[in-house]
């Protein structure tokens, strides 16, 4: 008697994600390239417009508050809409506040620009920073994270100063016009590229749908956003006035702070790879030796100071130990969130960002005025130790939590 069995079907896994991954990183480069542009062509935007320096330089504070105040309600009014149309959308946006910025004949029409740019960014990023988690599963979060949060890298890297340097050569209107154009293509290859995702949850049979406060992950979501919040502060209440503290307190001569500020790029270009692999292996304690890295170095910084090998050194360990702090977060925060709040806490996480880089800036000023320069790397030290703190303690008290309900 021959005994049948019937065939083993083998299941392919999922094939990782590249083109739609990558085509997130390039619509992130336009975005926050187009969010940025200023601030190396405010000279010329200001003489032109026939405005002080520092009144230019609100057309970035305005940017950031704008962010801060429209993205939670912006996705809160779109969440029941299509993740993939409104990127296609939001990034059309841009392009029309860009052309909007380079035909402005006036400060207030540009500043009007800018807070179009504003809600059509902070609900860019609503979306994106949850679009990795529709795309990939759990255990692929942080490499996904990683390298869609690299078209953020790559602005800093590439996208401001070759915007700054065909400001310089074509002028600053002909630099917006063109980021506009360079938008529309990325807006395209949204379309043709990026997978659409399904965002919604389905309710079962009997099932009750619960405000979105109620869900269980939401104390852990705001958790998350408050360190962030540190974090975010703390970093840019020492990195905003590092031009000054390298020349004034190091003594760096000026013409080499662009190619150090390049290095630190480029140090956090490598920070995010490093984070893509640190994330999904041992989220923790890689995030931890991150912080502390970047506490090390600061200190070497403010101790050694004079030692100008030591300061790039160092300056570098920083870029690199902070460049995969953000991406961390972010993957953090996609595991912390519920699906239904995934959207809900990409926005936070959103507002906690520009709030820190915002608050970050107008403390280091106030400590600039009052406490000198020198005091910027000690504020940074003490803002990541509370940072670092919050998270830790978070953990363990999650960790105790979790042993009590199993006994």
């Amino acid at each position: 008697m021959s005994v049948s069995s019937a065939p083993t079907t083998l299941v392919a896994p999922p094939v990782f994600p590249w083109i739609g991954l990558l085509t997130l990183a390039g619509a992130i480069f336009v975005s926050v390239t187009s969010e940025f542009l200023p601030t190396g062509l405010l000279p010329e935007m200001a003489a032109e417009l026939d405005v002080s320096v520092s009144t230019a330089g609100l057309l970035i504070t305005v940017f950031a508050g704008t962010v801060v105040l429209a993205t939670t309600p912006l996705a809160a009014l779109t969440r029941k809409y299509s993740r993939k149309g409104l990127v296609f959308v939001v990034l059309l946006v841009v392009a029309l506040a860009n052309v909007l910025a380079a035909i402005a004949p006036t400060y207030e029409i540009l500043v009007g620009a800018r807070v179009l740019g504003g809600l059509a960014h902070g609900l860019f990023w609503a979306v994106v920073a949850a679009y990795s988690a529709h795309l990939v599963p759990k255990h692929q979060l942080g490499k996904a994270v990683a390298i869609t949060a690299g078209g953020g890298s790559a602005a800093f890297v590439l996208g401001v100063p070759v915007g700054t340097a065909l400001g310089h050569a074509l002028g600053w209107r002909v630099a917006f016009g063109i980021i506009a154009a360079v938008v529309v293509l990325l807006a395209l290859a949204v379309l043709k590229f990026l997978p659409a995702v399904n965002h919604h949850v389905p309710l079962k049979t009997g099932e009750i749908r619960i405000p979105m406060y109620k869900d269980r992950s939401m104390r852990g979501v705001v958790l998350l956003c408050i360190v962030i919040l540190v974090l975010l502060t703390g970093q840019n209440t020492y990195y905003t006035y590092i031009a000054p503290w390298l020349v004034d307190a190091a003594g760096f001569p000026e013409t080499s702070v662009a190619f150090l500020l390049f290095l630190f790029g480029g140090a956090g270009a490598i920070g995010l790879v490093l984070a893509g692999f640190a994330a999904d292996r041992f989220p923790r304690r890689g995030f931890a030796l991150a912080v502390i890295a970047v506490m090390a170095s600061v200190l070497v910084l403010a101790v050694w100071s004079a030692n100008s090998a030591v300061v790039v050194v160092a300056f570098v360990v920083w870029g690199v130990a902070f460049g995969g702090v953000p991406a961390m977060l972010q993957t953090r925060m996609l595991h912390t969130a519920s699906f239904r709040t995934r959207d809900l806490a990409a926005a936070l996480q959103t507002t906690a960002f520009n709030i820190g880089i915002g608050g970050g800036a107008l403390l280091g000023g106030l400590l600039l005025d009052h406490s000198g320069i020198q005091s910027l790397p000690a504020a940074l030290i003490l803002f990541l130790a509370a940072g670092l703190t919050l998270m830790v303690g978070t953990d363990v008290a999650r960790a105790a939590r979790a042993r009590r309900l199993q006994h």
